[in-house]
This record gives structure tokens, sequence and C-alpha cells, in this order.
């Protein structure tokens, strides 16, 4: 072994002991007639010095040293003088007495410290060096914690872990697969799994009725801070269950992570809301409740006052944000411009003010000072309160509404990445109509049940009863953040049949695209649900963070590109021909 410690554990109670240490040169100072190194591994910092009675030797190797080079040293412990409270190992140093440098270094393109001085691309590019980076340490640290804990729960409760297959079939049904050309088959590909959904169905139907796997996915789609083209899943599904087991399950399940990882304790159950009022009172499928702010309808109780805006429109709704009724009129117009911007699609926005000199309003033409106190009170709005109104068709103005309640959440301070608020919203629509394609898009997968009592709908060809079809499916919210998504599944060959046909495929496609899984149903498939949670993203909530990045050891960038290797990257013809390909790509 090359060491006898780590850079991170000696203390007071190994003073007078030999020990060899092995790491990276963190700095290397010198400071009259002493020269301090602070050498560091995966575990800390120990600090190593040498004075000028060492042989001329030694003290010549040690002034040779530069950041990063990788050393081995061998010395007495000793009880620091000068103490640093700042770091575990800080009330000792190591005398040294053997220095054996094991590889020299280049000088790193930036600063190996907390607080880095390189930009997010050079970085990137120089992956392995930002990874020595305490927070980076940390964050896989913290990811490798959640996955070991994860395996444990699901271990008690009897879940076993089944690795399902990465070249699959394409069936493509939602985001773009990635796909793999096939050497033996000219012609044909494989896929990548955007998850391991129809082999986890098939092991229920196999008789495996808890099964998990902490799986990699792949999802050629556009991409954002928490979106990655690979991810990682926790995936599970269980047999001869219904909704409340699933969600009873893997609520028990981050009740869990949240007290081993971060000792934190939920007593009570997670709160549990339908998605219409998500959305009626959120403006979102997955909202944010850290902080109040709700939505309140206002459309009965401002019509009618010959304000045109309020008078055409079919929805009229608000919000009451504390403490901002000082807001200058400069804050108020930049925020209407920001409900405006394409990503928000609002028209407009309206204010009441409510302050001790009274009720003031951008409409106050429209309303008397009394009918503007009145609807305040109504609202729940006290003295020092601005409540902020749009109006439009309902969906999309709810959805607007949603959009500002977080970006005012952001600006006042009320989305604390140190507080946690989980939550279950469920009853989601089952179908998506696209006016564009003309059809419906499932909201969840195809093999998402539609809830019993909507079966008759479901089974109807009117549009409209289509739509109101609610799926037996449920998601898992955390700070605002989408972290699981999952359903209790189809298990009839004829009710998937149905779901097939519903999503404008005939029997030729469905048969070819998924006719094994509706053969697997003719052979006895039990009633069975499941949930998958984003891994990455969950790290990145558990460390305080909403980018994923930094919990992935080897991310790739916005573009999807892995500029550490410059993937991806062309073939070379032999390939190419091999693969049966031609590109039609312009050099």
């Amino acid at each position: 072994m090359y060491r006898t410690h780590t850079c991170g554990e000696l203390r007071l109670k190994n003073v007078g002991q030999t020990i060899t240490l092995a790491g990276w040169v963190q700095t290397n100072r010198k400071m009259g007639g002493m020269s301090f190194i602070d050498l560091r591994d995966r575990y800390g910092i120990t600090q190593v010095v040498i004075d000028e009675s060492s042989s001329s030797e030694l003290n010549e190797k040690v002034s040779r040293l530069g950041r990063e080079y990788v050393i081995q040293v061998t010395g007495k412990v000793e009880e620091r003088q000068s103490k640093n409270p700042r770091i575990p190992t800080g009330e000792i140093e190591i005398k040294l007495t053997h220095l054996n440098i094991l590889n020299e270094a280049a000088t790193p393109p930036f600063t190996i410290e907390d607080e880095s001085d390189g930009g997010e691309e050079i970085r990137a590019k120089y992956r392995y060096l930002d990874l020595r980076r305490n927070p980076l340490k940390r964050a896989l640290t913290l990811r490798h914690k959640l996955a070991h804990e994860t395996r444990n729960f699901l271990d008690s409760l009897n879940f076993i872990e089944v690795e399902t297959p990465f070249l699959i079939k394409s069936t493509p049904e939602g985001a773009r697969d990635f796909v793999v050309p096939s050497r033996m088959h000219p012609g044909e590909f494989y896929a990548l799994p955007q998850s391991p959904q129809q082999y986890k169905q098939l092991l229920m139907v196999a008789g495996y009725d808890r099964y998990f796997q902490i799986v990699r996915c792949f999802r050629d789609e556009d991409l954002r801070a928490d979106r990655q083209p690979e991810f990682t899943q926790i995936d599970c599904e269980m047999s001869f269950v219904e909704r409340e087991d699933v969600l009873n399950t893997f609520e028990g399940l981050m009740k869990h992570l949240f007290k081993k990882v971060l000792e934190m304790e939920f007593k009570e159950q997670f709160p549990r809301i339908s998605y219409a009022d998500a959305m009626t009172y959120y403006g979102s499928d997955k909202p944010d409740i850290r902080f109040g702010m709700k939505i309140q309808e206002i459309t009965d109780k401002v019509k009618g006052h010959d304000f045109v805006v309020f008078d055409s429109s079919p929805y009229i709704g608000g919000i009451v944000v504390e403490g901002i009724a000082s807001y200058t009129r400069k804050q108020i117009d930049e925020l209407t411009e920001w409900v405006k911007r394409p990503q928000v699609g609002a028209k407009g926005l309206i204010y009441i003010r409510v302050t001790e000199e009274g009720v003031k309003s951008s409409v106050d033409k429209f309303f008397s000072s009394e009918e503007l106190k009145s609807l305040a009170d109504d609202m729940g709005a006290n003295k020092g309160d601005m409540i902020l109104i749009m109006a439009g068709e309902r969906k999309k103005t709810q959805v607007a509404l949603g959009a500002l309640r977080i970006e005012l959440g952001n600006r006042l301070g009320l989305r604390r990445p140190d507080r946690f608020a989980p939550l279950w919203v469920y009853d989601f629509p089952l179908l998506e109509w696209d006016d564009e394609t003309e059809r419906f898009y499932a909201m969840h997968h195809p093999f998402t049940s539609p809830k019993p009592e909507d079966l008759e709908k479901f089974y109807s060809n009117r549009k409209e009863d289509l739509e109101e079809v609610s799926a037996n499916a449920y998601d898992f919210v955390l700070n605002g953040t989408e972290l699981g998504g999952g359903s209790i599944r189809i298990f009839d060959s004829n009710v998937q049949k149905r779901m097939f046909e519903v999503l404008g495929m005939n029997e030729e496609e469905y048969l070819y695209k998924f006719g094994f899984m509706i053969d697997a149903f003719k052979y006895g498939a039990p009633p069975h649900g499941g949930i998958a949670f984003g891994f990455d993203r969950l790290c990145a909530l558990f460390g305080g963070q909403e980018t994923i990045r930094d919990f992935i050891a080897f991310p790739k960038n916005n573009t999807g590109r892995d500029v550490m290797c410059d993937a991806p990257s062309k073939i070379d013809d032999t390939q190419m021909a091999e693969l049966f390909l031609k590109s039609a790509a312009k050099n």
C-alpha cells in the first residue's frame, strides 16, 4: 500500500505515530526557514512540514513540488502550534522524513478550489480536474448515499434488482429514440431505452412481483438545466397493487432518504392534490408549495363593470403577494413586460395595492374604492400587499399566473433550497389532443390505465368524452420539480388494444410495435403499477441545486456534447460501410 492513512483521518490521538500518506499537492508554501505542503486526497487535507534542519536532498525535492503533483510522504504526526479549525485535521501536522514524487503534473488550467477561477466550459473540458474540487466530491458522495439507501430500503421490502436490456426495439411514442445500427442485420436498428417500461411490465407478467432498477435511460430531446440525453431513474414496479399501495410504498422510500441522507424526518403524510386542483390553485401540475400565494378565481366578482378586458374574458384570476405594495410603477411595468414574454404569454397585468392610505388600482376608473376594498378583503389581502390579476382563456391564464407566482417566489426569497415540501399529484388526464396532427397522445405513456369509473368514456368515439377520461396516474413533486411519475398499468390485452386505437394506431402498426406485450397479457398478467424517479434530479434537489450536471460524473453540455472527449464525433468510412450507412450531413 502507498499509504497507511488517508489525508482526512489523522487527529490528536495519532500524535507520535509514524505514518505514510499519498495524494495531490494542493499548495506548497515556503515561510522563513520552513516549507508547508497541503496534501489532498478524496478524504481531506493534511499539512506536511519540513524545516531547514532536514537534509538538503529532502528540501530540494520539496522545492520542486508544484500544484497537483502526486506524492507519497512519510513522517511523524505532531500537534500543530497554529491550529486550523476550518478543517478536521487542523490540530495536527506531519513532520516530513521521506518524500517520493510519484508523478509530476502540468499546471492545471484553473484552480482546484471550492470557488474555482475556471469558467463552466473550461471546467467541462477538464472534467477530471473539476472532479477533484470539494463541491463535486460532495455531490457525487451524496449521489452514492442516495443510491445505497434506496437499495437498502427496497431490499427490505422484498424488491429485487433486475437488469433490463439497453439494445431494444424502437417504439417512438414520446421523445425521440437514440438508435443503434446493427452490423449483423443490415438496414435494421436497435434503440436505446427511454425507460425500461415494457420490460418491467413483462417482469410482472413473469411473476417477479416487486422489481426495481437504478437504470440508465436515453432520450434524444432538447436539453436544459435538469435534463441530459442520458440520465438515471429509480425504476420500480409492483404487482397486485392499487394506487394507494404504490403511493404509500414510495412515500416511505422518500421519507427514508430524507432521514438517512439529510437527517430530516417527515412524520405526517405528504399532501395529495388532484391535477385539476393543482392547475386551479397553482397554475402548474408540479406546484411548489413551500409558499402560499395561491391563485384565486375572481371571474364572477369583477365582471359587469364596463371594463372590456374583464367582461370579454372567460376566466379572471389573481394572486395576493405579501409585502410588495411599495413597488414603484417602474417595478410593476417591468413585471408586466415579464408576463408578456412569449415564454409566459399573458396579454397584461392588472394590480390592486392595499396600503395604509387605502386601496389603489390600475382599474380605478371602473371600480369604486369600496368595491376594490371588498375584493381585497375577499382575497385575503392585508395592508402592504398587492393583488396581481390576469384575464383570458382559463388554462392559459392559470399557467401564466403560475409562472408569475414562481417568479415572485424567486424574487422574494420564498423558494429556499434548504426547505423541502413534497406532495403527490394524481388524476391526470389520460389523453392530450394535438390540434396540429388532429390526434390524441398519451399524457403519460400508452400503458397507463384509465380510471375504472371512466372506462365507458374511454370506449366512446366522441372527442369530448375522451378528453374527460382520467388516468390512474400520479406524480411525486418536490419543490416545484416533478421528481417521479407513475401509474397503475393496463393489464388487459383488450384495453391495451383500445388504447392503441385511441392513439391512432391501426392493428398492423400496434402489433408490429407492441405485439409481444399484447401477447404476454394473454398469459395471465396480474394487476400492476409502478413509478420511476429522476435520480439525477433527486440528487440535485437534496444537494440544494437546480442543475443536475454537478451530480453526474461526466455530463453533457447544453447541446448534448461531451466537450472533454469531443463526442459525438464522426466515424470513418470503413465503420460506415460495415453498418451499411451513408451520411447526408455536409462535411
